[in-house]
């Protein structure tokens, strides 16, 4: 790959259908497009690291949506930071299907996409992992990250204008921890909306989740501080929505309901 930024949205688009990466699912080097060429839509998200909680938590949002995205005959292909042990993994936990899952581990396509790669202090004598690592506790406070802080106390404030994420029956694996029913979110609130730590404990989740299996998922952390992206596409391969992320936990320019603007096309 040149270093070459892509400007605008039909070389969006003619670049992802140029660019090849590892497929999760076979080990395969294949077209990120690939098997989707006749799909009324297309959606393409460019994940950061697949051990990032930003990386995680879409991944849950797409599970979530799996009927409305079936329903309007999106066509959904990511591509993250990672091997394919990682990307396994990844699927695993998330029920993200294997076969729309791509990985690189350089971060060109990032690059290339001119997607945000994350503040870079220089700290002299240290690594490029020791850097990375500094500059992402630095963004966790909001610096080089807006909106993070922010994004960090609503999950455990609450948002009344966002959807309940946890039903009453579902039971949370929090191993070590004791499983958690959905029905004690109740006590903080009452139901219908996101509750009082609801959001905070699925990202408790993703962090255990994370922790447990560091090995796989961060064998370079040189890429913490990268951002990704989401471009949606239609048939014709014209662009007609994207979002490129600013910052950690800014995945989305609703972060309350991040597929929501699937409903304006």
């Amino acid at each position: 790959m040149n270093n070459q930024i892509i400007s605008n949205s039909q070389n969006t688009y003619s670049f992802l259908s140029r660019t090849q990466c590892l497929r999760v699912s076979d080990g395969n080097i294949k077209s990120v497009l690939d098997d989707c060429w006749n799909a009324p839509q297309l959606l393409v998200i460019i994940w950061s690291l697949l051990g990032d909680f930003d990386s995680l938590e879409y991944a849950w949002w797409l599970q979530r949506e799996r009927k409305l995205l079936s329903n309007k005959g999106i066509a959904v292909r990511a591509i993250g930071i990672g091997d394919r042990d990682s990307g396994l993994k990844f699927c695993k936990y998330t029920g993200f299907a294997p076969e729309c899952l791509f990985v690189e581990e350089k971060a060109e396509i990032h690059s290339q996409l001119g997607l945000y790669g994350g503040l870079s202090i220089q700290f002299p004598l240290l690594s490029v992992s020791q850097k990375a690592w500094l500059n992402f506790l630095v963004m966790c406070t909001g610096i080089g990250s807006p909106g993070t802080m922010k994004e960090v106390f609503r999950g455990y404030i609450g948002d009344k204008k966002a959807p309940q994420l946890i039903t009453d029956d579902e039971f949370l694996d929090f191993t070590p921890l004791p499983v958690i029913k959905g029905s004690l979110f109740n006590l903080t609130g009452g139901k219908g909306f996101q509750r009082p730590f609801e959001l905070a404990t699925l990202r408790l989740r993703n962090m255990i989740h994370v922790l447990s299996n560091w090995n796989t998922y961060m064998s370079n952390t040189s890429y913490l501080v990268q951002r990704g992206g989401t471009f949606l596409f239609d048939a014709q391969g014209c662009l007609i929505y994207e979002h490129r992320d600013r910052g950690i936990l800014g995945f989305a320019e609703d972060m309350g309901n991040p597929l929501s603007f699937l409903g304006n096309y």
